[in-house]
């Protein structure tokens, strides 16, 4: 159930350029809480459309001769839901767009009369699944979409490690050192080993802080690994190289990916600079977000199986952080966990 606790925050003028058109970012302090862009404000990226739409001056513009729907690929368990939107004033109800979570509309937070932008967030109380639909006959224009996911467990005290353990499976990659600082993180060093934790997970949104104290270093986090095995599940990548210049090239599929599967479309992370990166998995839809920025959209169409390696895996498993190599030496801290209803 959708409860409505918030309402307009923010109200810009209508006319003149401004800050606001650009593509959209986020500040670093809620890179840090752990906001997610919805849309990124140059791409669809993330959504599945059905009709007409359009992206120009960080807009996604839906609608026109044809209904519109959009849906956004990534569902999250509940937490704060912000959207910046414009559409036609005073228009009837049969042609108002509808924008809704979960099925229900937020007609009362989306009002067709004189706010032509609005940020508008509340709070969702269950599984947040977003969907905009526009009637044939009208326009709607939405920028500003992110999500901040629920409350979370944390899965790392920055007191010790009660929770994890070293992974013993193979006696020969047990060269890595985990270490609790006097900050309260994370550290990895050396290699190779891995890092587990007791529970298991199979939906979620984990989120995590990392700092890689080098240049072109190598780790990753494993999730839905097979009990008892090692490294043995998908993993999001960690690897802040690019070729030249370019971002959209990562070296070695790049922080985000999930790797020997799907390359991050971008890097956004630098070695020697704390980020975040998020994971959603749900079903066979796995999602990455590096600094807010979605960096994969992916659904595993593998037939089913119970190794990772081999087809779609669904069953839960230890999540892990990987120690690649003797060169490892990184840093995490706030990583956080929550998991998502099977319905």
């Amino acid at each position: 159930m959708i409860r409505y606790l918030a309402a307009c925050l923010i109200v810009l003028a209508a006319t003149g350029a401004s800050a606001a058109d650009k593509p959209n970012t986020l500040t670093p302090q809620e890179i840090a809480d752990g906001w997610l862009l919805l849309f990124d404000g140059e791409t669809t990226f993330g959504w599945e459309i059905e009709g007409e739409v359009a992206v120009k001056d960080g807009w996604m513009i839906l609608g026109g001769t044809k209904m519109t729907t959009a849906t956004c690929r990534s569902v999250f368990p509940g937490g704060q839901f912000f959207c910046r939107h414009e559409f036609a004033a005073n228009l009837p109800d049969a042609k108002a767009p509808r924008i809704t979570l979960n099925e229900q509309s937020m007609d009362e937070l989306f009002p067709f009369g004189n706010a032509p932008r609005e940020r508008v967030g509340y709070p969702i109380n269950s599984l947040c699944k977003t969907r905009l639909t526009v009637p044939a006959g009208t326009t709607l224009k939405v920028r500003d979409v992110s999500m901040h996911p629920a409350a979370r467990e944390k899965l790392f005290s920055g007191k010790n490690l009660d929770g994890w353990q070293v992974n013993a499976a193979d006696p020969k990659r047990k060269a890595a050192g985990f270490a609790v600082t006097k900050d309260g993180e994370l550290s990895v060093k050396n290699g190779p080993g891995d890092l587990v934790t007791a529970k298991e997970f199979d939906n979620f949104v984990l989120q995590i802080e990392c700092k890689t104290l080098g240049k072109g270093l190598n780790s990753g986090v494993f999730f839905r690994c097979i009990p008892g095995q090692y490294q043995n599940g998908y993993e999001a990548q960690i690897q802040n190289l690019y070729k030249g210049d370019d971002r959209t090239k990562p070296v070695d599929f790049g922080t985000g990916a999930i790797y020997r599967r799907v390359p991050a479309r971008r890097v956004i992370s630098n070695d020697n600079e704390w980020f975040t990166m998020t994971v959603a998995a749900n079903g066979k839809h796995i999602a990455t977000w590096v600094n807010g920025y979605q960096t994969v959209d992916w659904i595993d169409e593998r037939k089913e199986n119970y190794n990772p390696r081999q087809g779609y895996r669904s069953a839960k498993g230890p999540i892990s952080i990987q120690a690649h190599d003797p060169t490892t030496d990184l840093l995490f801290r706030n990583i956080r966990i929550a998991e998502v209803p099977s319905k």
